[in-house]
Formats: structure tokens, C-alpha cells, sequence
């Protein structure tokens, strides 16, 4: 592979690192962010979840404008404003300004989506076959290497000062912004000024042709990361509690060992899957089988602390054959033109689903942890049974696939 590919593709890779460092990094300091600054556990869970459903709603938004201006011109304005409203956030905190902190927070959100979702649609754009495939599972292995990195790197910033992260998350967002800038050149074609009632019925006739086996892999992407993020926070939870008692850094250390499973799996399935599409799909059923024969192990040993980490390990080893494929099937379902809405429409599910997975799967685990993992085999094999139905590698798939 050429070396001005790799720079490329290095680029890509540290634009969904920072959409993650933004996040994950400060999983770490929320309860003492909440002693200092005399908030509820809600409040201080809030600096999370907002961002994600701010960046969630506006995703759609961003891949619309996307289509209709260079990606570029969207990717780096969304990182500066993404990197700033870090400082303000890092102001609010040292104000012990409650509101300032929550603002900042939703207006990180919405630059996110205008981050990742887009490199994602880029990608289509730059590569073909094999470099697609190849660029979009290390797209992939650094979203996962982000949230490997990102707990163990905010608990050793807060033991500086627990508002440490915030003001250190601004420089990896402009390490990103040079890094797009100068190393990713994107192609020069000017886009058509199509009408949004045009737009929007070239979107439903792509729905109308391949609706069926988009939607599926949507939900597939979604389902994937939202039992994988819903698994650690029960393992985190489990961790902290007596007889464990396992905290900081040491915990960092262990939910590692599941993600860097996503990881290192995630970047190998990129490097092979090359655009073959009926290996792609193979992929995706073992991995889908993989989750779910895991999640039913852990339905019968989830109380022995070594068994459950292995079954998450193994289910997240699942996820990383899965994830790759389907990023490669959806960025190649259409045309340019349309390419930053639909990878947009996917982004967007997959933020929901690790939004939405901590606090679903808590409140489940509070009432049976049992039915917990039955609930998640069950739907883990409703997604299965939908990738096997619909997801099929077929002449318009391929055809789509090949309109660059």
C-alpha cells in the first residue's frame, strides 16, 4: 500500500478517535464531578447522554448538507466548533457553572455528527473495493481503540484535577483538524444544487429498492454496539461492587480487554473482506452467531466474573466481523449524491444504540440478569435471522456498489 495512502487513511482513523476521546474520556471524572460540582448522579450522566442525542438528532441534518457542498467543507468546520465548545465546556467546570457545562456538551453533539458519520461517506467517495473496505474497518478498529483508550486516559488526567480532560480533549480535535486538512484530498467534482423535494424523493426511491436490507443493517450495526456498550457498563457496575471492588485505572484495564477483541478483529475483517460481497456476508452470519451463542453462555454463567469476561470478549470479537462489512455495504449503497445521508441515517442508529444501551440494559440487570442476556439472545437472533433473509449480496447491491 502506498505511503500517501496510509497518511490518508491515518487521517480518517483520528477523526472517529476524537468523536470517541470526546465521550468516553470522561466516563471516569463524573462522580467527581458531581461531588465538586454539587450535582445529582443524573445531572452529571446528562454531560453524557446529551451529547449523544444531540449528535443522534442532528446526524440526519449533516449528511443532507453533506451531499449538497464538499465533505471537507462540512468535516472541519463541525471539528473546530467540536474542539471549542470543549473549552467552554472546560470553562463551565471550572465555573462550577452547571448550565455552561450542559450547552457545551449539546453543541459538542451536534459538531459530532458532522465528524466520523461524514469521514465515513468520504471514504466511499476516495476509495474503491479492497482501499474501502480496508480505510473503513481502521475506521472502525479506531472507533473501538478510542473507547480501549479513553477510560484509562481520563482517570489519569483527573488525577490531575478532574476537570483536566476537558481542556486536553481540544488538542486531539486540532491534531484531527490538521490531519484532515492537509492529508486528505478529496476529489474535485462539483456537486448539482438539487432541490430538497428532489433530494428527498431520490432518497425514498433508493428506500423503495433497497429498503428491506438497509434497514436490516442499520439495526444490525445498532443492536451490535448497543449490547457491546450495554455489556460494559453491566461488567463496569459489576466490577465496583463488593466482592470486586475493582476501580480506576485497574478497571480501565479490564473493560479493555473486550473492546480491543472489536478492535484488533474490526481491522483484520477490513483487511480481508476486499469487495467480496459473499464473504462479507458470511462474515456478518458468523459474527451474528458468534454474538448470540455467547450471549446465551452468559445467560447461564454470567455470576463467574472470568467466564462473563470472556463471553463479552467473545461477543465483541463478533461485533468486529460484523461492523466492517456492514460500514463497506452501506457506504457502497449508492451514489455520491446520497452516500452522506444514508451513511448519516446509519450513524445516527449506532449513537442511539450505545446511548441507549447503559441505561436500558441497567435497568433490566435490576430486575433479572438472567432474562437480561435471554432478552439480548432473543434479539441478537431476530437480527441474525434478518441478515440471512435480506441482507444477500444481489445485481443492484453490486451495481450501487459500483457507481462511484
Amino acid at each position: 500500500m502506498a505511503r500517501t495512502n496510509w497518511l490518508q487513511y491515518a487521517a480518517f482513523a483520528s477523526v472517529p478517535l476524537v468523536l470517541v476521546l470526546g465521550n468516553s474520556m470522561l466516563v471516569p471524572i463524573l462522580p467527581d464531578m458531581a461531588k465538586a460540582m454539587n450535582i445529582s448522579e443524573l445531572q452529571s450522566s446528562l454531560v453524557i447522554t446529551l451529547f449523544s442525542v444531540s449528535a443522534g438528532l442532528f446526524i440526519p441534518l449533516i449528511g443532507y448538507l453533506s451531499d449538497r457542498m464538499k465533505r471537507k467543507a462540512v468535516i472541519l468546520p463541525a471539528l473546530a466548533v467540536y474542539g471549542a465548545a470543549g473549552i467552554l465546556a472546560g470553562l463551565g467546570a471550572v465555573w462550577h457553572s452547571y448550565p455552561t457545562l450542559v450547552v457545551a456538551r449539546i453543541i459538542q453533539g451536534m459538531a459530532a455528527a458532522g465528524t466520523a458519520p461524514i469521514a465515513m461517506a468520504l471514504v466511499g467517495d476516495l476509495y474503491k473495493d479492497g482501499e474501502e473496505s480496508e480505510a473503513l474497518g481502521l475506521i472502525e478498529a479506531s472507533n473501538g481503540f478510542g473507547k480501549v483508550i479513553s477510560p484509562i486516559l481520563g482517570s489519569l488526567l483527573g488525577l490531575w484535577t478532574w476537570y483536566a480532560p476537558f481542556f486536553a480533549f481540544p488538542i486531539f480535535c486540532a491534531a484531527a483538524f490538521a490531519a484532515v486538512l492537509w492529508l486528505i484530498k478529496e476529489p474535485d467534482q462539483k456537486k448539482k444544487n438539487v432541490p430538497l423535494g428532489e433530494y428527498l424523493q431520490g432518497m425514498a426511491k433508493i428506500f423503495r429498492k433497497d429498503g428491506k436490507w438497509l434497514i436490516t443493517a442499520y439495526l444490525a450495526g445498532s443492536l451490535g454496539l448497543f449490547i457491546l456498550f450495554g455489556m460494559l457498563f453491566y461488567l463496569s457496575d459489576m466490577m465496583e461492587k463488593p466482592p470486586l471492588s475493582i476501580d480506576g485505572v485497574a478497571k480501565g484495564g479490564i473493560l479493555a480487554i473486550p473492546l480491543l477483541g472489536l478492535v484488533i478483529t474490526a481491522y483484520t475483517t477490513g483487511r480481508v473482506i476486499k469487495k467480496n460481497k459473499i464473504l462479507m456476508r458470511k462474515m456478518m452470519l458468523i459474527g451474528l452467531s458468534v454474538v448470540t451463542v455467547s450471549l446465551v453462555a452468559a445467560s447461564i454463567w454470567h455470576a463467574a466474573f472470568i467466564a462473563l469476561i470472556s463471553f463479552i470478549t467473545l461477543s465483541s470479537i463478533g461485533t468486529g466481523l460484523v461492523l466492517p462489512c456492514l460500514n463497506t455495504l452501506i457506504t457502497g449503497a449508492v451514489d455520491q449524491s446520497h452516500r452522506g445521508m444514508v451513511t448519516s441515517l446509519y450513524n445516527c442508529l449506532r449513537f442511539l444504540g450505545v446511548a441507549a444501551g447503559p441505561p436500558l440494559l441497567s435497568w433490566a440487570a435490576d430486575r433479572s440478569v438472567t432474562w437480561l442476556f435471554i432478552s439480548l439472545t432473543i434479539l441478537s437472533a431476530i437480527v441474525l435471522f434478518g441478515v440471512a433473509r435480506f441482507v444477500r449480496p444481489g445485481p443492484s447491491q453490486a451495481k450501487s456498489s459500483s457507481s462511484r
